[in-house]
């Protein structure tokens, strides 16, 4: 058969580590083709390699059926290849248009034609149906609309083929809907998709075939309607995976966190939090829904110190701790999982084992009349390592730049949990994970509130608020909309509050 796509015999190592061990991959034209994969599986690299970012150790690439050498990312666009990163490549202080063009400026008269391009860039968003405004800043337009800007990139280059690494990793529900749809016009307008991923649902939605990676090995390509979301997830982590969770009855203690009539300030001066109030106790898990951009930020913010409230109180442990310091706050027993692992989870430039102990390094045994002991702050980052299955390469010494996404997501978790907190704040925190990691993190959250723990949920996915929470506040426009109890509710009535529909009690 003739594939648009052919790689043979990929192989691509790093330090410690074989990313990509003898792969073969192909792709038929016109397919949504997933790869699929745990967190460091090889997938991102073998991409990276298809787009010129990398170089295999070995290994070749035929498009078309004709061998090609591609040594850069311009060789892959001239050859109709592009790539949307997890991390999107955008110029914030620039339009659209600009952002789309930069690298092709068209001229006219020795000036840079945008009224043109604009244009062009008009007509393509139409026709694909992305509904872009080419003249809007990047820093004025949503994280969905950003991702549009990047396909509108690809597409302005004339791609064939498109690569989306993790494209729903940062999406709201509703946009992921709408990517979807964009996906299936430009499949219908003759193009190529590839496919980076680690959500099932999204596969058995969306794609037409899917190979599976694991530890740098294919493990096999199946066609999509002849496989279940199960027979996935095994083939992926190599055992079978436990889609429901082992739940018990709650049995809610004390309250260990009261949130009292909260006003935060939002962007640009307006609200983001209105006279907000939730309890949290002991041996519960508290979920909060809402759509992306109502308050969530805000709130979480204020209660770990990021935030200066306007008005209202944060009481923990029965000790009002609106005006104390983070590092007060941490040491009166909060942890925080952050929604954003590279702006306030990691120092990217640290080591792993220096990532692990930022919030402990200053207390023994870490270290000693001011000098750290580094053979215990190694030893603490080699069993968090482990226990939380964190693929480093060089482990503990490993930068935490050179891992995975999931993986700076893993260690950020193990940090979080290894200091035995007695409220965990976990905003979004399987964001970027793989099946496999996020049963293991629903099972440590579920354990925290056994323990008599207690847990403040903030996720984007509604799946996992109704899952592991016992009770959901859902969150609109700033303000609480309504207290439910989770096993009482449905994703319906929460999707009808999350837009603003009232119900349940207020505190």
């Amino acid at each position: 058969m003739d594939y648009v796509v052919e790689m043979r015999n990929i192989r691509k190592s790093f330090p410690g580590i074989i990313a990509c061990d003898n792969i073969d991959f192909q792709v038929k034209k016109g397919e949504i083709h997933a790869l699929l994969g745990e967190n460091g599986a090889g997938k991102s690299t073998l991409m990276n390699i298809l787009f010129g970012l990398y170089q295999p150790d070995a290994g070749s690439i035929y498009l078309r059926g004709k061998k090609v050498n591609i040594v850069n990312p311009n060789v892959a666009n001239e050859l109709g290849i592009g790539m949307v990163h997890q991390h999107f490549k955008l110029v914030h202080n620039f339009t659209v248009t600009e952002n789309i063009i930069l690298g092709l400026e068209p001229t006219r008269a020795l000036m840079i034609d945008t009224r043109s391009a604009s244009a062009q860039i008009k007509e393509l968003s139409q026709k694909y149906g992305l509904n872009v405004d080419p003249d809007a800043k990047i820093s004025d337009v949503s994280v969905g609309m950003q991702q549009r800007v990047e396909i509108l990139k690809m597409l302005y280059r004339d791609a064939e083929i498109l690569i989306f690494d993790e494209p729903t990793a940062v999406l709201t529900p509703q946009e992921v809907r709408e990517l979807m749809k964009i996906m299936r016009n430009l499949i219908d307008e003759g193009k190529t998709i590839i496919l980076i991923t680690h959500k099932l649902r999204e596969i058995m939605a969306i794609a037409d075939r899917s190979t599976v990676i694991r530890w740098g090995k294919v493990v096999g390509t199946v066609n999509v309607a002849d496989t279940t979301e199960e027979k996935l997830a095994e083939m992926m982590v190599g055992r079978k995976v436990l889609f429901e969770l082992n739940k018990k009855e709650a049995h809610p203690k004390e309250e260990i966190l009261r949130i009292e009539k909260l006003s935060v300030a939002g962007s640009g001066g307006a609200k983001g939090l209105k006279n907000f109030s939730l309890g949290v106790r002991c041996g519960e898990i508290v979920g909060l829904a809402g759509v992306d951009g109502n308050g969530q930020a805000e709130l979480v913010g204020a209660i770990i110190g990021l935030r200066k409230i306007l008005s209202g109180k944060i009481i923990l442990h029965d000790r009002d701790v609106s005006t104390l310091s983070i590092r007060e706050r941490i040491s009166t027993g909060m942890a925080h999982i952050p929604e954003d692992r590279h702006k306030h989870g990691l120092i990217l430039d640290y080591s792993v084992q220096e990532n692990l102990v930022l919030k402990n390094y200053y207390l023994e045994p870490f270290s000693h009349k001011g000098l750290l002991n580094w053979d215990y702050i190694y030893d603490h980052a080699e069993r968090v390592i482990k226990d939380f299955d964190v693929r480093a390469g060089e482990g503990a010494e490993a930068s935490a730049r050179s891992l995975s996404g999931g993986n700076q997501q893993k260690a950020i978790v193990g940090r979080e949990f290894d200091g035995n907190p007695d409220l965990l704040i976990a905003v979004q925190p399987t964001r970027g994970l793989d099946v496999g990691a996020i049963e293991y993190i629903h099972k440590r959250l579920l354990e925290q509130r056994d323990q008599g723990k207690a847990v403040l949920l903030v996720s984007l996915e509604l799946d996992e608020i109704l899952d592991l929470s016992d009770r959901i506040a859902v969150i609109f426009n700033g303000e609480l909309v309504g207290l439910v109890n989770a096993a009482e509710t449905d994703e319906n009535e929460i999707g009808l509050m999350m837009a603003g529909g009232k119900r349940g009690a207020t505190a």
